[in-house]
């Protein structure tokens, strides 16, 4: 080696140790003292000191481990600009190792003194004024507010729901309701509402304020309603209640609770950790990591700012808050029943991220990016308004950079969402721009997986997501959803139609860039699959694997949806206006479309993959898929989820390209083990010709053909289908038996297989048969997979 290049070495290693003695490293202990230095033998007691430090370190990378434990928060931790870093000089705060560190926005309650008070119910005194009591952790396991009905976990809407809520006689029993709260769906399974209990009015009838959380305000589902923080309905093991009078704290203690020595925990704070910049000022290059995020109030009445025309209204909080942020990014923490929402992007932010994190049981959404209204032209704020076409601003695009761009959602599992609030979503996406959801699992959530809100300003990446088990507790959803209605749209058909003939330029002043969706995995089994509702427009869907609800275009333009698998459903093209440009083709469908007001088919339909002839011939009936075919798609495996479609296929001559069914969902493998797996349907299919028996839900099936068959039925005509075998194993084992016919399917007429088979594919979970048995019509229920 000669000196020349000995130099060279010499100097860069001087550079390597500069470097490496440029980090500064913190340590915060609960153990600690704010007085000492923040070394490892010496750590401070809180983050805000060790915040405080970092900042005299601008010019270094710092990092914060916080050693293991609970910390309680009485306020939010704030980085501001003041607290940003340059790009090779970030901070971060992180767990340290594999410790296990908590931040609670929780007080804990000690010092309790238990007395019995009647029936099983316990009381104590809790005379420290000033604290929040919304909700309970006992042992770290969620209380439930005194209720009714009571709390069923088994229940679908709200895990119990009841009509008579607000009858006078129930509301008779109250002797003090205010300060209760009443929670309902959406009279049409739009979401849902809250209202808080203000008193009685002179008739004795409980006075309410709220129902502002949704932005169709069409009153509360005469059903589906339930009251909770009422202390007569305190009647059930696991259920409290906090008498602010008198303060007082009734608790019903579970059979597994040892009262004297639990852990009682009730939140105070709505958000855990907040970045307050803004464009001009942001906080930058600030990242958190590792840490377990817990005990944040529920925000539901605060939830009442309009997005626009969407179905949605918000509140602007979350455990993590960022508004003008700038490449700062939250990774591998664990979002724990947090009361709202868990990461809220508002406004100005700017290349950031949340990845690798567990977000578990949050009160409304899991991850929203929610821009300024003020940042967009000619804006309307509920479905009904619209500014008159010669007012428009004509310029595209955005007024202002005050909206979230260019950020990432990326290798989150997201479950049991939506435990308070209905209209939420895994993520929700509104007035933003150039936004990627990529490789997330959510699963278990009242409405959506993934919502788009309107087409404010597109651009969005939304790929390899494993997204089932949606739109739960609501109605006229999808597993992803989107709106449209963007400066240009109108409620009225007839006079949209007008608008977009006179004037297309106006299509996509808002919707400026393309959304692509490719290469997810979705399955709704209350709603559709992919749900692209009222003017979605500029969309390119291809790659995706729709498992169950199929996939449905309303309304909108310019949207080209090619080379997806649609199992068991078909196509659902609702009201579309002429002239769209949308293009539906090299798509497999397992049953024949499902057209709703549709006369003009857009720019193509065709080279599509039908299941049979007669799928094929109505489509061409209707003017489309002149070069489409009819093929039994063979799948690789099907019963375990791949979908790839054998070689020799008629599909690929139409243009049809097999994708990977092995990439959907978390790619971590810790989050991998956590997640749950999409449910795989049965193929819902003929296998021969239609006389011949056939199988379906695992049972087999035949046209009733003979007269004797009718006969030992007793039917009056020869219409219906007949059970020839029935397997105890089958999904309808438990409900039907060979021999029985069926002559209906969700109040649907059966008069054949092909029928049965069409009426399956349209009944989403619940199927209820209408059969013949004995000789008698009676109605029986499945869940199917």
């Amino acid at each position: 080696m000669d000196k020349q290049t000995c130099f060279f070495c010499y100097v860069w290693i001087l550079v390597l140790m500069s470097s490496c003695q440029a980090d500064r490293v913190l340590y915060v202990s609960l153990i600690g003292d704010d007085g000492c230095s923040g070394t490892v033998e010496s750590p401070v007691a809180t983050l805000r000191r060790a915040l405080e430090m970092a900042r005299g370190e601008k010019d270094r990378r710092v990092t914060v481990y916080l050693r293991g434990g609970t910390y309680y928060s009485e306020e939010p931790v704030v980085f501001t600009a003041a607290d940003g870093r340059g790009d090779h000089a970030g901070l971060t705060v992180r767990a340290y190792g594999d410790e296990r560190v908590v931040i609670s926005g929780a007080r804990r309650l000690t010092g309790l003194k238990w007395d019995a008070y009647r029936g099983g119910i316990m009381k104590a005194s809790v005379p420290e004024a000033g604290i929040v009591f919304d909700e309970l952790f006992v042992n770290g396991q969620l209380q439930h507010s005194a209720r009714y009905p009571d709390y069923d976990p088994g229940a679908r809407y709200y895990n119990g729901v009841a009509a008579d809520v607000l009858d006078p006689e129930r509301a008779g029993r109250w002797s003090n309701p205010a300060g209760g709260y009443v929670h309902a769906s959406h009279r049409h399974e739009w979401g849902g509402y809250h209202w808080m209990i203000t008193g009685k009015n002179a008739q004795g009838e409980p006075e309410l304020e709220g129902g502002w959380q949704n932005n169709r305000l069409m009153g509360m589902h005469p059903e589906r309603r339930f009251v909770e923080n009422i202390m007569e309905e305190l009647d059930a093991p696991g259920e409290w209640f906090f008498d602010r009078d008198t303060r007082t704290l009734y608790f019903y203690p579970p059979e597994t609770v040892d009262l004297p020595e639990a852990l009682l925990e009730t939140p105070q704070l709505a958000s855990l950790f907040e970045f307050r910049g803004t464009g001009a000022e942001p906080v930058r290059n600030i990242r958190i990591e590792g840490l377990e995020l817990t005990h944040t109030v529920r925000t539901f009445m605060d939830t009442r700012e309009p997005l626009l025309r969407s179905d949605w209204t918000i509140s602007r909080s979350g455990a993590v808050l960022m508004e003008g942020a700038v490449r700062c990014s939250v990774g591998n923490c664990f979002f724990n029943t947090v009361g709202g929402n868990a990461v809220f992007f508002s406004n100005y932010n700017r290349e950031n991220e949340v990845s690798g994190c567990h977000i578990a049981y949050a009160g409304a959404s899991g991850v929203c990016f929610v821009g300024d209204p003020g940042a967009v032209r000619s804006p309307s704020f509920e479905y009904g308004e619209f500014v008159p076409v010669e007012e428009l601003d004509r310029e595209a695009g955005p007024k202002t950079d005050n909206f979230p761009a260019a950020c990432r959602v990326c290798d989150n599992l997201m479950y049991g969402l939506g435990r308070v609030e209905k209209q939420v979503a895994g993520v929700q996406i509104s007035m933003a721009q150039d936004i990627t959801v990529s490789h997330n699992t959510v699963y278990d959530v009242p409405r959506a997986g993934i919502n788009i809100s309107e087409g404010t300003w597109g651009g969005h990446i939304i790929e390899y997501n494993d997204v089932f088990n949606t739109v739960l507790e609501t109605g006229d959803h999808g597993a992803f959803n989107s709106w449209g209605r963007d400066r240009y749209w109108h409620p009225n058909y007839a006079t949209m139609t007008g608008i977009v003939r006179e004037h297309p330029e106006l299509i996509l002043l808002d919707a400026v860039k393309t959304t692509v969706l490719r290469n997810n995995r979705f399955r709704c089994d209350h709603g559709w699959d992919i749900d692209l509702d009222d003017g979605s427009g500029n969309y390119h869907i291809y790659n995706n694997l729709c498992l169950n609800g199929g996939l449905k275009l309303r309304e909108g333009f310019h949207r080209m949806v090619e080379n997806n698998i649609i199992v068991n459903n078909s196509f659902h093209p609702h009201v579309w206006f002429p002239a769209s440009g949308d293009v539906f083709a090299r798509n497999i469908v397992s049953a024949g479309y499902y057209p709703i007001r549709v006369n003009d088919w857009g720019k193509e339909v065709d080279y599509n993959v039908f299941p049979d002839r007669i799928a094929l011939e109505k489509a061409q009936a209707a003017g489309t898929d002149r070069h489409s075919i009819y093929e039994d798609v063979q799948y690789v495996d099907a019963g375990r989820g791949d979908f790839r479609v054998k070689e020799g296929s008629a599909a690929f001559a139409v243009g049809f390209k097999n994708f990977d069914m092995d990439r959907f969902g978390v790619v971590s493998p810790a989050l991998k083990a956590l997640a749950k797996q999409a449910p795989i349907p049965e193929l819902i299919r003929l296998t021969g010709k239609e006389e011949d028996v056939q199988e379906l839900l695992g049972m087999k099936v035949k046209n009733i053909t003979t007269l004797g068959e009718r006969s030992a039925a007793g039917l009056g005509d020869a219409s219906g289908v007949w059970l020839v075998e029935v397997p105890e194993g089958s999904p309808a084992g438990t409900a039907l038996r060979p021999g029985d016919v069926i002559t209906g399917i969700n109040r649907t007429p059966v008069r054949n297989v092909r029928e049965m088979r069409e009426a399956l594919i349209r009944s989403g979970s619940r199927v209820v048969f209408l059969i013949f048995r004995n000789q008698r019509e009676q109605e029986v229920t499945i869940i199917k997979q």
